[in-house]
């Protein structure tokens, strides 16, 4: 999965679990993520890297929440959500079993269903401010509930609208890839809608099943390609796919069988650019480069497109605020 999130996802998962602050630099060091990305405005770390965090931030609290709320949700607390889901005849009875179930664990967070004709609109109750980060929390607690309801009927659902009970964020470009739709912030209530013919749709998955969508979790649901529904996906797929990080904006639209204005009047009306989204994939590939493997920097510079590898650190620095080369040593060196 060559994608990866803003340092926010991880430098804020740490304010709801203070007890954990003296531990902090090893469980990082755990997940393979150096301390020292996280005093960089632009550092960013991969799914993977922060779904390994995560797991290990739940095992050291015994909560499946880590420090969101006053009450914690103990571990298997998510086996038994989806459990008491999987016996549900539709996608509308599972959402209402869902509702119910937080309903009866936590006093200080919730969510609520409503319909109408055409949408259906899942909100987040809050009672009193949660005990971590509130956007983040906002920010994971929908993920949750979206990464369940489309393994449930084993289709991604695409939301149609995101509203944020809170100012953007620095980090919000990365909401392009975890909540493609529509955005509104400083709404009243963080909510998001879908199509309300979804709810029909019936529980397609079984019990087999749930272990290996738990032991994958939170990664599988925190990023979801909707390349089919939007254009910026299906170029950053094809980008990745072909490994075409040097492709010019004629070559990729020639290759999506459309034309250069065509392409680039559709990003734009999602709000982006081309230029910007081949950065991003290049972005994404280069540090999961230099995570995970020992290619050495001018491979990798020339696999992205790069002239020399004076012009890709270059990059690299506007993209994250480091050279590769530091990105690098961080990873390995002990702080």
């Amino acid at each position: 999965m060559t994608v990866t999130v803003s340092r926010h996802f991880v430098s804020e998962l740490f304010l709801g679990v203070p007890a954990l602050a003296a531990e902090r630099a090893a469980l990082l060091r755990r997940a393979g993520i150096s301390p020292r990305l996280l005093e960089s405005p632009h550092g960013r770390v991969t799914v993977d890297q922060f779904a390994t965090l995560y797991r290990l931030l739940v095992n050291e609290c015994d909560d499946e929440t880590p420090g969101f709320f006053a009450r914690p949700l103990r571990g298997g607390t998510l086996k038994l959500l989806c459990l008491s889901l999987l016996e549900a005849p539709t996608l509308k009875v599972a959402l209402h079993r869902y509702q119910l179930f937080f309903r009866i664990l936590l006093d200080d967070f919730g969510y609520e269903v409503s319909h109408g004709d055409a949408l259906v609109r899942i909100g987040l109750v809050e009672s009193r401010l949660p005990a971590g980060n509130r956007i983040l929390v906002h920010e994971l607690m929908l993920k949750l509930l979206h990464g369940i309801a489309s393994w449930m009927i084993a289709r991604k659902i695409p939301p149609i609208m995101m509203e944020c009970a809170y100012p953007q964020p620095a980090h919000s470009a990365d909401y392009r890839y975890f909540y493609p739709g529509q955005l509104a912030f400083d709404r009243p209530q963080t909510a998001i809608y879908f199509d309300r013919a979804i709810l029909d749709e019936p529980i397609r998955q079984t019990k087999r099943h749930l272990g290996a969508f738990l032991q994958r979790a939170p990664a599988d649901w925190f990023y979801v390609s909707f390349e089919e529904r939007l254009l910026s996906h299906r170029v950053r797929e094809h980008l990745s796919r072909q490994h075409a990080y040097s492709a010019s904006v004629a070559e990729v639209a020639e290759a999506l069988h459309m034309s250069v204005r065509s392409l680039s009047r559709r990003l734009a009306a999602e709000g982006t650019r081309f230029q910007a989204v081949k950065d991003e994939c290049r972005r994404d590939f280069a540090i999961q480069a230099l995570t995970r493997s020992d290619q050495p920097l001018p491979g990798i510079a020339e696999s992205l497109g790069f002239q020399d590898l004076a012009c890709f650190s270059r990059a690299f620095r506007a993209w994250t605020g480091d050279t590769p080369a530091a990105y690098r040593r961080a990873l390995a060196t002990p702080r």
